[in-house]
């Protein structure tokens, strides 16, 4: 196929990438340049690296197995692992649906004067006919679309800011997270590798027919689409962070929207504000369409719904509509963007496990990964789980004298068990792993 037929052929991983490049991204990104200058230069260019190969695997198992990813799990391994997976999907994109719609709600208040409550009930009105009566094709080409003009708008400010290069290139040494940076580290690779992105990519090649004869077009669409531009879209982001106002360490919580814009200031001068916000509103508007269908793509995946079923459209109207309740959350918007992608990192090594698991089972996929695809997706496993794992420690740290202290916060409880099942399955998983291959077991060897 001719360069051009490719590009128009794009689509799956635009999707994804439109959910990647959201106001979570951003808020990390200018959280982490704001706060950090260059110093976390490293973890934005591994995020994208990491970002396409996570694509990359599951593309791959979605391709050749021609199943979602949730029915793929309950055939190879059983009902408990898919009923498992289908749970951590719906808590990280539910978390992320209701800070994502607060974000929307709480930049149109601004906009607008009319309380922010109200707003969350309209948009999540839009998004559920949107996705209902519009269907996928809608949500893609809008996805295209914003994605292409916030990475431009961007990668414009570059060539106004002066960024640092002799302080950039040091940015780029790898160094492990510390207590300060943990949080932003983990919201930065948890916008790029995020559960819900390995789960949908096998939902929305489905929803475009794609099959492993389109295997060649699907690799174009993932290292277009996450390698270049969500990389292109991320670094541009951080070094304007970085180069326009880092004077020393910014705590997340100080980092507010009018702050925020500010780093495109020296680009477009007095309407900086503007153009930040609705930048803002428009990730936010693309991320809601892609991540409303998470839930309901995964759980009808496990039941056994067409996506022509009106079981299938109801779970998408009921995602929708309950976004309404996310106005009502307290606290700073950008600091919640970045804390949902934390959690949602949490819940991404399980998702990458099984994964690797399925490309390596001779039951599931005939052909095994190339071996370069192979370390990458050990080594991606393994830098999400020290990333997940860096975050939670540092959350958790204020309650080791006190354990019971947790009982007062229940969000940090609920990461805590959170991350406490899914190691437990993952540790389980590679442990099975293991021992069929010590064995040579396999499932058609036991029948």
């Amino acid at each position: 196929m001719e360069l051009g037929a490719r590009i128009r052929s794009m689509g799956p991983t635009w999707l994804a990438g439109a959910i990647a490049a959201g106001p979570a991204t951003m808020a990390s990104l200018l959280g982490a340049g704001a706060g950090y200058g260059y110093e976390l230069l490293w973890v934005v260019l591994l995020s994208a690296v990491l970002g396409a190969t996570a694509q990359y695997l599951a593309a791959r198992l979605g391709v050749l197995t021609g199943e979602g990813l949730v029915s793929t799990v309950e055939a190879s391994l059983g009902n408990w692992w898919a009923w498992l997976l289908v749970v951590d999907v719906v808590l990280a994109a539910g978390l992320a649906q209701l800070v994502i719609m607060k974000t929307v709600a709480d930049v149109t208040e601004m906009a607008t004067g009319v309380d922010a409550a109200v707003w969350g009930v309209v948009w999540a009105v839009v998004l559920a006919v949107g996705l209902v009566g519009g269907g996928y094709r809608v949500a893609e080409l809008g996805a295209k679309l914003v994605v292409s003009l916030v990475v431009l708008a961007f990668v414009g400010s570059l060539f106004v800011v002066p960024v640092d290069l002799g302080a950039a290139a040091g940015g780029t040494v790898p160094s492990l997270p510390t207590a300060d940076t943990a949080l932003v580290a983990a919201g930065i690779l948890g916008g790029a590798v995020h559960v819900t992105l390995v789960t949908m990519q096998s939902y929305t090649m489905q929803e475009r027919g794609w099959t492993r004869e389109d295997w060649e077009l699907a690799r174009f669409d993932v290292v277009v689409s996450m390698g270049v531009a969500f990389g292109v879209y991320s670094l541009a982001i951080f070094l304007v962070a970085a180069s326009v106002f880092h004077q020393g360490p910014v705590p997340l919580g100080d980092l507010t929207t009018t702050r925020a814009a500010t780093a495109l200031g020296p680009a477009v001068g007095g309407l900086a504000e503007s153009l930040f916000l609705a930048g803002l509103v428009g990730a936010a508007v693309s991320t809601l369409g892609g991540n409303t269908t998470v839930p309901p793509y995964a759980l009808a995946d496990k039941l056994g719904w067409d996506h022509d079923d009106n079981r299938y459209r109801a779970a998408v109207a009921v995602t929708a509509l309950a976004s309404a309740l996310g106005p009502a959350l307290g606290g700073n918007v950008l600091e919640l963007l970045v804390l949902v992608l934390a959690f949602g990192l949490v819940g991404t090594p399980f998702a990458i496990a099984l994964v690797l698991y399925l490309l390596h089972d001779p039951d599931t996929v005939p052909e095994r990964p190339p071996v370069v695809a192979s370390v990458g997706g050990v080594v991606l496993l393994a830098v999400t789980s020290v990333s997940a794992g860096s975050w939670l420690r540092s959350t958790l740290a204020p309650y080791a004298s006190d354990p019971l202290g947790l009982l007062g916060a229940p969000k940090t409880l609920l990461a805590g068990v959170f991350a406490v099942v899914l190691a437990l399955a993952a540790l389980a998983l590679g442990a099975r792993f293991v021992r069929e291959r010590a064995t040579g077991r396999t499932r058609a060897s036991d029948a």
